[in-house]
């Protein structure tokens, strides 16, 4: 089941990279009946230049309006993730919006939880950014827009970077997280009730 945090207006922009996650995104909030308009950020990668032309090709035969973001700045000595979060925030900032989606989901947040606890300071996901990018769907597990992908035919491009252990996301995801299941089974729903405490009067 799709759960979201707060009221998503008629019209958003969307950041979507071509994936599962944000592209269940975008098909859940057309069928909302939302007026949507799509937003990629090219990573300047082998494959952010095959789902820029998926995501082109899928607006397209929507119908939705797209604007296309390219690196610009000087990555220096911030690590490839963080240049990479650090540009594609700063193009979706550039919009004149006040509301801006992100697909992050409830496994997004209980990793980020759980690195940053292993670094001495545990944090969560916030549903928003500086009030103009809110992340609604962080109360939705991974499983269930699997889920939704599965029964509503929604078609998305695979990064295989996402299997690459050289991102600490990746490595927690992949390595961590499976025995961090095993002692804590419920994590995810420890988390979700966080999340429910938080943001209940949003």
């Amino acid at each position: 089941m799709i759960r979201i945090i707060g009221k998503i207006p008629h019209n958003v922009i969307v950041a979507c990279s071509g994936g599962i996650d944000s592209m269940c995104a975008v098909d859940f909030l057309l069928k909302g009946r939302r007026r949507v308009h799509v937003v990629y950020f090219n990573h300047d990668t082998q494959h952010s230049h095959q789902a820029e032309k998926f995501v082109k090709q899928y607006c397209a035969k929507k119908q939705l309006i797209l604007t296309v973001g390219r690196v610009k700045g000087q990555r220096g000595k911030r690590s490839v993730e963080e240049f990479w979060r650090d540009e594609r925030y700063k193009f979706l900032e550039s919009f004149n919006s006040k509301y801006i989606i992100t697909a992050h989901h409830l496994d997004d947040v209980v990793e980020t939880w759980l690195m940053s606890a292993i670094h001495g300071n545990p944090k969560l996901i916030p549903y928003e950014r500086n009030k103009k990018i809110y992340r609604p769907f962080l109360m939705t597990a991974k499983k269930d827009i699997q889920s939704y992908a599965d029964k509503h035919d929604v078609e998305y491009i695979q990064d295989p970077s996402n299997k690459s252990l050289e991102h600490m996301r990746n490595y927690t995801r992949h390595n961590l997280m499976p025995h961090v299941l095993k002692i804590n089974p419920g994590i995810r729903k420890t988390i979700r009730k966080k999340l429910i405490e938080i943001y209940k009067d949003v």
